[in-house]
């Protein structure tokens, strides 16, 4: 099977480059090999909603602006911008250099420069309803309708907001807001997401579902580094592998140029508890380490109007503070993770976040003599008298669960795991079904503003995310009149206030700031790892 994928590889890639420059010119091809352990859902970005889909539209689309490594906001096909002084008309000055890959539903063949009114085309696709794009949520509640994307001339693009939105730039980095190709997306349909069409790096060559997908580099791509136009590489080769161990193997075998993450079945083969690599490995190949914009934390609801809340003892702010202060989040990083993580003892926003500062969020350390004496004052001390609270999981998180229970366990707090599979867990959290669970939050685009959105009372489910049922009208108001503020440094200062109001109230238990690992063969550079974990290919170099 494996020599049948490599051939059906090499006689799409290399046909290819060799139908172009000749058969003497094909050595040394520039081939970057990477396994995702899951496929694909769609190369369109209209339905960029998961990382490996995410990973793969950047590769082949731009948008107006992109994000750097330190997650600043920076020009991409637009080359400079406005915003009007009340925050609702965005003006965008595009490039004319730029031009869509080639395709047969353009004239001859050749892809044709992209004029403002692609963006326009794009950007409603996200709304239509015909589309359904799991990227609607971008622009449904910031635009009026399709009139609110303006092409003004072919270099100028126009979109007039409803309402403030300070991090809009941010939110025009994700990919669901790349640039395509009416008459190319309009003949393929619900197809374009296997026959993308965009202006990035490289363009699509072959895609067999599960098996294989080869992109190519696009000769004619507009970015430059410095005097070189980009990409490096002639090439990107794609796997499929779903199990992470049979994957590694392959990484170690140098048959992927790069490896992400390190899954519980190796962890301890590569990382050591102080999260260095061992010595079997070292010198082998590159292991980078860098702060992941996701906070693993554990919510409690606290919505009193329900009923497995009203006699619960975890509606009793002095509990909630009491478990925060009993978890050793440090010994759970180094034992559990091999020190992959940061402890969550500066808020919910976690570390890498711009604007992101440890001494102006106080979170909570291990303290448990104050968990404790919290205990005590909420009229359980040792626990004494506390029913047994439940504690939802996953299957993927039970050991950070059953560490979690053993400290409370310590403390007195009598604790029962129950493990459901994830669609489920989520599915009770969305419906306000679970009292004391465990959740994560990924950031979509870099701004605090997309965690402190859990927490605003509008939010709650059905029709938001705020899974704790948390109601605060003093943070209601810094939340929406943070939207108001275009000044990022006074944008902070009310990000810093929020916060500190969740973590005084306590209904989530901030357990980690995650962090990216991110492994490559020594033969690779020029690949940047940043809070996003967004997969930047343009300038990565293969010896």
């Amino acid at each position: 099977m494996r020599r049948i994928i490599n051939n059906i590889f090499w006689i799409f890639c290399l046909l290819a480059i060799i139908s172009c420059k000749g058969k003497t010119e094909t050595d040394g091809k520039k081939v970057f090999n990477i396994n995702l352990d899951q496929n694909v859902t769609s190369l369109d970005p209209a339905f960029a909603r998961n990382q490996n889909a995410i990973w793969m539209i950047n590769q082949i689309f731009n948008g107006l602006v992109q994000v750097d490594k330190d997650l600043n906001t920076i020009p991409c096909i637009a080359k400079s911008w406005q915003m009007s002084k009340d925050g609702l008309t965005y003006t965008f000055n595009l490039r004319d250099d730029v031009y869509f890959q080639d395709d047969p539903q353009f004239k001859n063949g050749k892809g044709r420069k992209v004029v403002a009114s692609d963006f326009s085309y794009s950007f409603f696709r996200l709304i239509d309803p015909k589309v359904a794009s799991s990227g609607g949520w971008i622009f449904s509640d910031k635009v009026k309708d399709a009139g609110s994307f303006k092409a003004l001339n072919d270099t100028t693009f126009q979109i007039q907001l409803s309402k403030p939105f300070p991090a809009f730039m941010n939110l025009l980095t994700a990919q669901y807001c790349s640039v395509v190709p009416k008459e190319v997306v309009e003949h393929y349909g619900k197809d374009f997401r296997s026959h993308p069409v965009g202006t990035g790096p490289f363009k699509f060559k072959y895609w067999k579902e599960d098996e294989i997908l080869v992109l190519l580099k696009n000769e004619h791509y507009w970015e430059k580094d410095g005097n070189v136009q980009l990409p490096y590489l002639d090439a990107v080769k794609v796997t499929f592998i779903t199990d992470k161990q049979s994957a590694f193997m392959n990484f170690i075998k140098k048959d992927l140029d790069f490896f992400n993450s390190v899954d519980g079945s190796y962890r301890d083969d590569i990382l050591t508890k102080s999260g260095k690599m061992t010595s079997k490995y070292k010198g082998k190949f590159q292991l980078f380490k860098g702060p992941y914009l996701c906070t693993e934390y554990v919510g409690i609801l606290v919505d009193t109007s329900k009923t497995i809340v009203k006699n619960s003892p975890l509606r009793f702010k002095k509990v909630r503070q009491a478990i925060n202060y009993a978890i050793d989040r440090q010994k759970l990083i180094k034992y559990l993770r091999n020190s992959v993580g940061t402890p969550a003892t500066s808020g919910f926003i976690p570390k890498g976040m711009p604007g992101f500062d440890s001494t102006r969020v106080k979170g909570y350390d291990y303290n448990p003599a104050l968990s404790a004496k919290l205990l005590v004052e909420a009229g359980f001390p040792n626990g004494k008298g506390m029913p047994e609270v439940t504690l939802s999981t996953s299957t993927t998180y039970k050991d950070l669960i059953e560490f979690i229970q053993g400290e409370l366990n310590n403390i007195g707090i009598k604790v029962k795991v129950d493990v459901s599979p994830n669609s489920s867990l989520r599915d009770m959290m969305a419906k306000n079904e679970v009292n004391f669970f465990r959740g994560s939050w990924i950031a979509d685009y870099a701004d605090g503003e997309n965690y402190l959105s859990v927490f605003y009372s509008k939010n709650k489910v059905p029709f938001g995310p705020n899974y704790t049922g948390y109601f605060n009208a003093e943070f209601d108001k810094l939340f929406e009149q943070s939207y108001f503020e275009s000044d990022p440094k006074k944008r902070y200062e009310l990000y810093y206030k929020m916060d500190n109001m969740v973590m005084e109230h306590s209904s989530v238990v901030p357990v980690l700031y995650d962090q990216v690992v991110v492994m490559l063969q020594n033969n690779i550079s020029g690949y940047p790892i940043n809070p996003l974990s967004l997969m930047i290919l343009k300038r990565v170099k293969k010896k």
